[in-house]
């Protein structure tokens, strides 16, 4: 197998009497052995094959080495694996594990019609790239961009994975709604100073269900927080409803979701909410003997002090009708610190704060996790469009691997860890390859602390994949 290297010899400190010299010269050696799990979850899942059929291919097929499935797995699993960058894939694009993660038949790459591609059997940064640039419409005469994006599939596509993920209806479902920051460092289109962040930044809005992400839309950073949360609810409860028509809905957020055209769409459409409400010195003036029962209390004993109030609360202009308003009156030691959230949901006023609006926290976690260990603010393009794929990219990715963690994790010690966890202990692991007529021997590394965890996992994807195919068979 022809091999792509460095000959130059880097020697470090001695071993007593013996040199110690490392080379690149290794041949086909991979540190993503483990990564063969991750074909195995898609085995059972299809979600990468969802995602390329969002997209429409108007190349020759006569003239394509790479398809457009094989080009997406492609940049999805390097995404998974750490590599975040698509100058990275003009050296993976030698890698055989990686092409055979892909599904190439010749992961070697020595069957490519061009000789000067032959060695290379995976796509090049510059083919991958034509994904995220090309127009929403191809033009006729247009020679080089010619995969088309159908952005309304996509977003289809994660409440679909969702929904699939159920054996059957849930009874209840919490919708999470958030925004972050994404800085930018350039002249992308819909860039803007945000005052909050203090950065130029786009403003992209998230809805999760648990772990599961349903939406991620990258949006302009001058804007409210919640300009366009309202349509992606419509659209993600209607498509939730067609599929599940009885389960209870509901919606979650802070205070920057906290608008009447959201809460009356939700009253109207038989949608709970619990949503964080801005303080303000009319609400802390009708909590001002909770607040000062928490600091008599605080004063007595030195401890932090927590009381709940309920109310009945109208804004003077901004809301159509008087809603129940929870209040957490608390005293620390920096002084009062009341909270207010606003809700349709029934239930004792602490449980409800402390147990239901709290838990949203998580979504957070969720959120950095896509960011930091996924890439999901890697958005330097040009375009928006072009950031909102990479965006998406980075969307399907956490998709993946959070279908790993939540079907082949489950009782192990990864039950709970986070994706870039989940890199470093189970898909980082070197691993010699060797390609015959045949087989693709992947020899993993003797000394994997992991190797008893690897095999039960991959067993566990085996059954999964078995159930898929009977499945698809009937």
């Amino acid at each position: 197998m022809q091999t792509h290297c460095s000959t130059d010899a880097a020697e470090f400190q001695p071993l007593g009497a013996r040199k110690v010299v490392a080379r690149f010269d290794g041949g086909a050696i991979t540190s993503d052995g483990g990564a063969l799990l991750l074909r195995e979850c898609e085995a059972a899942t299809g979600i990468i094959a969802q995602f390329a059929s969002c997209f429409v291919d108007h190349r020759d097929p006569a003239l394509i080495e790479h398809t457009v499935e094989q080009l997406v797995a492609q940049r999805t699993y390097a995404l998974a694996l750490g590599y975040e960058d698509l100058n990275d894939h003009d050296t993976l694009r030698h890698d055989p594990l990686l092409a055979t993660l892909v599904g190439k038949l010749d992961p070697t790459g020595q069957s490519r019609k061009c000789e000067a591609d032959r060695g290379k059997p995976l796509a090049g940064k510059s083919t991958l790239n034509r994904l995220e640039l090309t127009a929403p419409s191809v033009a006729h005469d247009e020679r080089y961009k010619k995969i088309e994006l159908d952005a309304a599939r996509v977003e289809q596509l994660f409440v679909e994975v969702f929904v699939q993920a159920h054996a059957a209806a849930p009874r209840q479902i919490v919708l999470d709604l958030d925004a972050t920051d994404d800085p930018l460092h350039g002249r992308q289109e819909g860039r803007f100073f945000h005052g909050y962040y203090d950065s130029y930044c786009y403003l992209p809005l998230y809805i999760f269900c648990g772990d599961h992400l349903l939406a991620a839309k990258l949006r302009p950073s001058n804007i409210d927080a919640s300009a366009g949360a309202l349509d992606e609810l419509e659209r993600i409860v209607a498509q939730i409803r067609a599929r599940w028509p009885r389960v209870k809905i509901i919606v979650r957020a802070d205070s920057g979701f906290c608008r009447d055209a959201i809460m009356r769409w939700c009253e109207e459409h038989g949608a709970d909410y619990v949503l964080g409400l801005a303080r303000n010195t009319r609400l802390v003036g009708l909590v001002a003997d909770a607040l000062a029962e928490a600091k008599a209390l605080y004063d007595q004993t030195g401890q932090p002090a927590r009381l709940f109030a309920e109310f009945a609360y109208r804004t003077i202009e901004s809301w159509s009708r008087a809603r129940r308003v929870v209040a957490k009156a608390e005293h620390l030691e920096g002084g009062a610190n009341p909270r207010f959230v606003v809700t349709t949901l029934q239930g004792e006023a602490r449980a409800l704060y402390e147990d239901i609006y709290c838990a949203r926290g998580d979504m957070e976690n969720r959120i950095k996790e896509q960011q930091l260990a996924l890439f999901a603010d890697r958005t330097s393009a040009a375009t928006m469009r072009a950031n909102q794929l990479r965006l998406w990219f980075s969307s399907v990715a956490y998709t993946l691997m959070e279908a790993l963690r939540r079907l082949a994790l489950v009782g192990t010690e990864l039950a709970r860890a986070q994706c870039d966890t989940i890199r470093c202990r189970l898909l980082k692991i070197g691993a010699r390859i060797r390609v015959s007529v045949r087989r693709v021997w992947v020899s993993l590394s003797e000394s994997c602390p992991v190797a008893d965890l690897f095999l039960r996992i991959w067993r566990t994807l085996r059954r999964l994949v078995a159930r898929t195919r009977v499945r698809q068979r009937c």
